[in-house]
């Protein structure tokens, strides 16, 4: 994934990339095999592959991928205490080498390893931030542009809450073209669309067999790495710790946030319903216990 979003981020040309990996030589292997792609490209890359810490000194912007992937028949909550050692690892090289950074979160458990990140680096939770909610809703964009025979381009969604089984899909906040996907679809079919959602990593685990997602991960990491390093201020649905908002204190769950230079300008607060509000308070409470384990 890691790699992947490199190629991604390199090739439209506004940043400076390194990949790093403790692996020697797989980094710098894996950057060398980018960087040839450039004449082909007709495009200007920057990419050093490293193994060793020192050369993200200064970073703008910190992507962490690290961590063990899913196999089949593993739940992201099963990752924890595994990946728990090795992202707190990370998170202290980036405090020493790039005290000024932004993090963006991607290992998973993704909300947990969130709120590790934002205890472990003690940095604003302004500037910690995970990919959550852009890959979610783009696999639901995905699977109701097929239902409907439309472009994904036409669709857009809006997925919150825990990245996994307790994610919130609020199918009123997906529309088509501008009409409200309750409208368009019945609800057997939506129920149907929101399940596969839920699911959607885990049905690419199990056909893959020794691997997880990393091509629609990577896009989801691109956009948010292009709204932060553009200092775009697009309103994204993004992991964040929240002090509050919705009503939910010291918990990281995916919600609409505004992405700028410092990270999370902005939390944006939507209206939802009762009902709406429970569900996204039940997904944040199993975050909570997830962060329990974590003795931070």
């Amino acid at each position: 994934m890691g790699a992947a979003s490199a190629q991604r981020i390199v090739e439209r040309g506004y940043a400076e990339v390194v990949l790093l990996d403790i692996v020697e030589g797989l980094a710098p292997g894996k950057a060398l095999d980018i960087l040839q792609s450039a004449p082909v490209l007709n495009a200007e890359i920057r990419l050093t592959g490293t193994s060793d810490y020192k050369d993200i000194a200064d970073s703008e912007l910190v992507i962490v991928t690290a961590g063990l992937f899913r196999k089949p028949g593993m739940t992201r909550d099963e990752l924890l205490l595994a990946n728990t050692k090795i992202v707190s690892g990370v998170i202290a090289n980036i405090v020493k080498y790039s005290p000024q950074s932004i993090i963006l979160m991607v290992s998973n458990p993704l909300d947990a390893m969130t709120y590790l990140a934002v205890r472990a680096s003690r940095f604003p939770r302004q500037r910690v931030v995970g990919m959550s909610g852009v890959l979610d809703s783009a696999r639901l964009s995905t699977f109701v542009a097929a239902e409907l025979k439309v472009s994904p381009k036409d669709v857009s969604a809006w997925v919150l809450g825990a990245h996994g089984l307790n994610m919130v899909v609020i199918p009123r906040l997906t529309t088509v073209r501008g009409k409200p996907l309750t409208e368009l679809l019945p609800k057997e079919t939506i129920d149907r669309l929101v399940e596969r959602t839920i699911h959607g990593g885990r049905e690419i685990v199990d056909l893959l067999k020794t691997g997880s997602a990393f091509y629609a991960p990577s896009a989801g990491i691109a956009r948010m790495a292009e709204a932060i390093v553009l200092d775009k201020k697009e309103v994204l649905p993004c992991a964040a710790c929240l002090d509050g908002e919705y009503g939910i204190k010291d918990s990281v769950i995916g919600v609409p946030v505004k992405l700028g230079k410092k990270g999370i300008a902005e939390i944006i607060e939507l209206e939802l319903s009762a009902e709406e509000k429970q569900a996204l308070h039940s997904s944040a409470e199993g975050v909570r216990e997830l962060i329990k384990t974590l003795g931070v």
